[in-house]
């Protein structure tokens, strides 16, 4: 580096840092959904200034009117940082001249094909490179396969001949939120930031640790986009493997519940997982084939990612047999059958139903020529094919059906009376452990 050059970079990391500590760095998060509203309420309760950035004009009216969207967001505390003047949210990413720290928040879905769509991340980047400037800390914390940071993010913002590492500083820090966990949000979940060069991930350590409890920094982007497909790929391979497990013990008439439990009792070498009706959400049904996507670029082939989100896509197919079997046993088929859902959102007590097995369920028996109804204390109405269901009442709906089923173990649902009131209930969550009656069948 030459002195011209070093000179550059002490005066950007020294009048970013000074702006950091102070707390009167312009903050800018783009993406104002379950991450972006989330982190943009830290950082304006830890005193800074933020600014909320999202296409969307619906959130960005809840927003400056006070008002969150979000479970795990208050409205109370949305609404006293808009009245104090830390928090505001626009359209206009014209703002982003004005702001010293950008944080991109954005969706990163999958094609139909199981290819990362990289349109949010490259949409969002054009925008901030109009109005982009010196000096500037550009953190991406959208889940994506290992080298996005530096291979998509970074020629779109180094394009008007900056330098990174000299003029702009940029990171990546996977998001870790985990929507209706009570004891861990994103205050306290552990940071973990990568810079493209270590100026750059000083720079996310010290403006992290303003708001957050603990950061973790590592030594590079791509250390750090490989550390959240690691987490959720590692769940994602061990659901899979007792949602097999689910299915050997059904075929063989073992309880599969109490065979974990069981094993649970090893004080060593062994950590529970459960089966379910399939997996939801944005994350684990999604970032492992970012890796198995990246993987074969490399030539390589990674099959238990791939294996393992088979038998997870599986499981709602499986579901619907285990249901149109306990009709069966009744003397009742699934077409014209009245089959009561509880449950849609993709866990318990949350009201994201994104990638719900329960969809995929509904789906499948309707094409059965089942009539399907639900029942959700957090899910008012979902889209099934272009189609809007509303939610029923859950304990007259389940009276009336031929048979009902627990997707979602919400707690705001009283088992017991279901089971009383129930003529058949297949259980996929082992939500009536512990009950015993002659119509429950368990997955």
């Amino acid at each position: 580096m030459t002195q011209a050059a070093a000179a550059q970079l002490a005066t950007c990391m020294e009048t970013l840092a000074s702006k950091i500590a102070a707390r009167t760095a312009r903050v800018g998060i783009v993406g104002l959904g379950y991450v972006g509203l989330p982190l943009a309420v830290e950082f304006a309760k830890a005193g800074f200034s933020v600014t909320g950035l999202d296409l969307i004009g619906s959130k960005v009216t809840a927003i400056n009117a006070g008002d969150s969207y979000i479970q795990d967001v208050p409205t109370a505390e949305v609404r006293a940082l808009v009245e104090d003047g830390k928090l505001c949210a626009t359209t206009d990413f014209s703002v982003i001249s004005e702001l010293d720290t950008i944080n991109i928040c954005v969706p990163t879905p999958l094609r139909k094909t199981k290819d990362p769509d990289m349109s949010y991340i490259v949409s969002a980047c054009q925008e901030i490179a109009k109005y982009f400037h010196p000096g500037m800390l550009v953190i991406l914390e959208s889940t994506t396969y290992p080298g996005t940071t530096e291979e998509v993010v970074l020629p779109l913002l180094a394009q008007q001949g900056l330098e990174v590492g000299r003029d702009f500083f940029l990171c990546f820090s996977p998001e870790r939120v985990d929507p209706g966990n009570p004891n861990y949000q994103t205050h306290n979940i552990p940071k973990v930031v990568g810079g493209t060069t270590a100026a750059c991930t000083e720079m996310g350590v010290r403006f992290y640790s303003q708001a957050l409890e603990h950061v973790v920094p590592v030594s590079s982007t791509q250390v750090a986009e490989m550390v959240k497909l690691l987490e959720n790929t590692f769940r994602m391979i061990n659901i899979g493997l007792v949602n097999e497990l689910a299915v050997m013990c059904d075929r063989m008439g073992i309880n599969v519940w109490e065979v974990i439990d069981a094993a649970a009792t090893k004080p060593f070498g062994f950590m529970p997982f459960y089966p379910g009706p399939g997996l939801g959400g944005h994350c684990i049904p999604i970032d492992p084939f970012y890796l198995s996507w990246k993987t074969r670029q490399a030539g390589i082939e990674a099959r238990f990612i791939e294996l393992a989100g088979y038998i997870n896509g599986q499981m709602p197919h499986f579901v619907v047999e285990k249901v149109q079997n306990a009709l069966n046993d009744h003397g009742k088929a699934v077409n014209g059958s009245r089959i009561h859902i509880l449950g849609v959102a993709y866990k318990r007590d949350i009201d994201d139903v994104r990638e719900s097995p329960a969809l995929d369920i509904i789906h499948l028996l309707q094409r059965r020529g089942a009539i399907v109804t639900f029942s959700d204390p957090y899910v008012p109405m979902i889209r099934i094919d272009e189609q809007m269901m509303m939610a029923t009442d859950v304990y007259d709906a389940v009276s009336e059906a031929d048979c009902a089923v627990v997707i979602t173990d919400h707690r705001a649902f009283d088992y017991a009376l279901i089971v009383e009131r129930a003529q058949l209930l297949v259980d996929t969550r082992n939500a009536l452990r512990g009950m015993t009656s002659a119509n429950i069948i368990r997955l």
